[in-house]
């Protein structure tokens, strides 16, 4: 239950555990509680060294997580001392909700941001350790979907209250300490942000539930997950936020691409037409209304205008621009090694990451990054079709939200849904590679066998022999008589 509820609990965007006053009124989100219960779990049982022994011995990418959590600690607390007042930051300020420039010193975001960080790291070590004992992708599917399910349902009642007259039903789950911006409007539209604190952070999330939803159904046709994909897509597009119509945009780039090949290859699947006689039908929609009536499209014109042609000359986006621009100045200044991790506040996440992380760290993210891209891979053959469904959406849910943070994520954090799929990927990817090589292993059961011979005259009958005894392929190493 703790797998599930970590993953389900991402759906309260804005629903604080508690305030800690002593760290600048820092608000953990419920999520934490999750994440803290599963490495205290993990770590009181009996086999626990055995468990991380398992861990980093199997799974390689874990070595440069601890590396990164090591560099974050270590960033956080000695950077911005050692440049304390050589560059310009943005931090939180007294009065909630606005973000001032000042010069670089350790501020309360340094134990409070890294403290985040480190628990996500920690949670994707102690997930890995779970999944490498027992196979939970079930578990994963569940707390999935009930997450998808959870941030669709929200967002539903948000949508419905606003444009019924009912008000801001939410407010009393929203307890966090953060800027709450539920109310606004956006050229006359109302702006969905279900349970989090603005519209931006629930796109964010539903992006990253509607790729998660949208490739499960194309790899198993469910019908859960075909209508929480058309629903997410939907409030995605209510959704009035610029992150949710550039990060659909860069979305449906793989989607078309991936169409396009299933039409050269002539094996057009069903679900690959139902798709595109949507976008038939709603593109002959649009043409229709507009010749029937020249004006009835204006308020969405004038909403794509605003929030994707013109976000840049907005006031808004000067700033945004400018936090951007400092933040890289910032990298410079430090000669790349960084601000260090919460000091500062950005746009952008990959710019966030250099400009707190410096090139180091920035690395070590890439790496890690690459490694969730990458999914099963080759050893998609060694899963079972369920398996390879859940691990490659949550694959997808995880570089969706990446996209999304690209466009206005503030922090270097990557989030507790990257940590999720890094572990995902790394153990599930572990598991497989033990299949494959225990299918490949000797029929006697015996991976490695060494035969020593006294002389190279009966080398050629006894290989005979031996390769009669096993199943798949064998590695010979010669070195002088023994092979």
């Amino acid at each position: 239950m703790l797998i599930i509820g970590l993953i389900a609990s991402q759906a309260f965007g804005a629903t604080a555990v508690a305030t800690l006053s002593f760290l600048g009124g820092s608000s953990p989100l419920i999520y934490t509680l999750f994440a803290g219960l599963l490495v205290t779990a993990v770590a009181a049982r009996r086999r626990v060294w055995f468990d991380l022994g398992l861990v980093f011995g199997t799974i390689r990418p874990v070595w440069i997580l601890t590396s990164l959590m090591l560099y974050a600690i270590i960033g956080s607390w000695l950077f911005p001392r050692f440049f304390a007042g050589q560059t310009a930051v943005f931090v939180q300020s007294k009065i909630r909700g606005t973000v001032v420039e000042d010069s670089l010193a350790p501020v309360s975001g340094n134990i409070s941001q890294t403290g985040y960080f480190i628990l996500g790291g920690l949670a994707a070590i102690a997930l890995c350790a779970l999944l490498l004992h027992s196979n939970r992708i079930v578990q994963i599917r569940r707390g999935f979907f009930l997450w998808c399910g959870l941030h669709t349902g929200m967002g539903l009642i948000d949508f419905i209250g606003k444009n019924m007259g009912a008000g801001d039903l939410l407010a009393p789950v929203r307890t966090a300490n953060y800027a709450i911006i539920t109310n606004a409007l956006e050229v006359g539209f109302v702006r969905i942000t279900g349970p989090f604190s603005e519209a931006s952070s629930f796109a964010s999330v539903s992006l990253a539930c509607l790729a998660f939803c949208y490739s499960y159904w194309r790899k198993t046709k469910s019908e859960l997950a075909k209508w929480l994909s058309g629903i997410l897509l939907f409030l995605s597009i209510l959704s009035t936020s610029s992150t949710a119509y550039v990060g659909l945009t860069l979305l449906c780039i793989p989607v078309a691409l991936s169409m396009l090949s299933s039409v050269m290859r002539g094996k057009v699947a069903r679900e690959e037409i139902l798709i595109i006689a949507l976008m038939v039908v709603g593109g002959t929609a649009i043409l229709g209304i507009g010749l029937y009536k020249a004006d009835a499209l204006d308020p969405f014109v004038s909403l794509i205008n605003s929030t994707i042609i013109n976000k840049a000359d907005s006031a808004s986006g000067h700033e945004r621009t400018y936090w951007n621009v400092k933040s890289l100045q910032s990298f410079l200044d430090t000669s790349g090694l960084g601000v260090g991790f919460g000091s500062s506040r950005a746009s952008s996440w990959p710019i966030a990451v250099l400009s707190q992380l410096g090139f180091f760290g920035s690395l070590m993210i890439a790496v890690l990054l690459c490694v969730v891209a990458r999914g099963l891979g080759a050893l998609r053959e060694w899963a079972d079709p369920e398996t390879d469904a859940v691990v490659a959406s949550v694959r997808n849910a995880a570089l969706a939200s990446i996209i999304a943070m690209s466009v206005s994520g503030g922090s270097a954090d990557p989030g507790i849904l990257f940590f999720i799929a890094l572990a995902v990927v790394c153990a599930t990817r572990a598991r497989a590679r033990r299949v494959m090589v225990e299918r490949n292993a000797p029929a006697s059961g015996h991976g490695t066998v060494n035969v020593v011979y006294s002389g190279s005259a009966e080398l050629a009958s006894r290989r005979q022999r031996f390769l009669a005894m096993c199943q798949g392929p064998v590695l010979f190493n010669v070195d002088g008589n023994v092979d």
